[in-house]
């Protein structure tokens, strides 16, 4: 019987997070049935796609916060703390740039926007309207936001290391993006804005998460509360500078 005792807690667990799912889809679809059944008063448009489609949300949803609680939560406050009691700065900050860079490149809004952006730049007839010049467009506008959030969870770790005040450097983060609004192409603006959004997202803010507090669980003097939250506001930050940057050179 002990040996299906962790199996059965699993199913437990995910049974959990199941009907929290459900209570936290629930508004929506009452949302949507509402309007659509008494404002519009229209049936639902292939309704047995859209049951199967609900249902897939569903499952998915529950799948993925299962995953970050066992998996990568964990697993990134373990190797902040690792990181930590090693001792050396240079790793450390190596470690960070290369999981805000690598988590964002392959971020799934990232890329939709990324193509978005390109062909609709490619229609405007900003750049060239074909495949290759809409391939290098959207590869260099996801690679300006992945280097973006590199940095940016650089300066956070920095700030968590050495103890600096999180609202001096938003505010500076803020001006500078109020100034290179002024200057940056207005084609390029809205793009820069939205890249903020997009880049906080499904891989991006649970392993972000997970070093920030475990980094300030394992460095003494630091509160996981005020200290280990914060790199999130970086990574939105950040992008909105780059891209803006990016418009202005490209």
């Amino acid at each position: 019987m002990d040996r299906w005792e962790p199996a059965i807690d699993n199913l437990r667990a995910i049974s959990g997070v199941l009907l929290g799912s459900l209570r936290d889809l629930a508004p929506i679809l009452l949302v949507i049935a509402f309007f659509q059944l008494i404002i519009l008063r229209q049936p639902f448009p292939q309704l047995g796609e859209t049951l199967v489609g609900i249902f897939l949300v569903l499952i998915g949803l529950t799948l993925f916060i299962q995953g970050l609680e066992q998996g990568l939560f964990p697993l990134g406050e373990s190797m902040a703390g690792s990181f930590a009691e090693k001792g050396s700065l240079a790793w450390l900050l190596a470690f960070a740039f290369a999981l805000g860079f690598g988590t964002t490149i392959a971020e799934p809004a990232l890329i939709a926007v990324s193509a978005e952006a390109a062909a609709v730049a490619a229609a405007a007839e900003f750049i060239a309207n074909d495949k290759e010049s809409m391939d290098n467009y959207a590869l260099g506008l996801r690679f300006t936001v992945a280097l973006s959030v590199g940095v940016a969870i650089v300066v956070g770790v920095l700030r968590i290391v050495r103890g600096w005040p999180i609202q001096y450097l938003i505010i500076g983060g803020y001006i500078m993006v109020v100034i290179m609004t002024m200057f940056a192409p207005r084609e390029i603006i809205g793009i820069a804005y939205d890249s903020g959004g997009v880049t906080t997202s499904t891989i991006t803010v649970p392993l972000v998460t997970a070093l920030g507090v475990g980094l300030a669980s394992a460095i003494k003097g630091r509160n996981p509360m005020i200290d280990g939250f914060g790199l999130i506001a970086f990574a939105s930050l950040m992008p909105m500078v780059f891209v803006m940057a990016y418009g202005m050179l490209v």
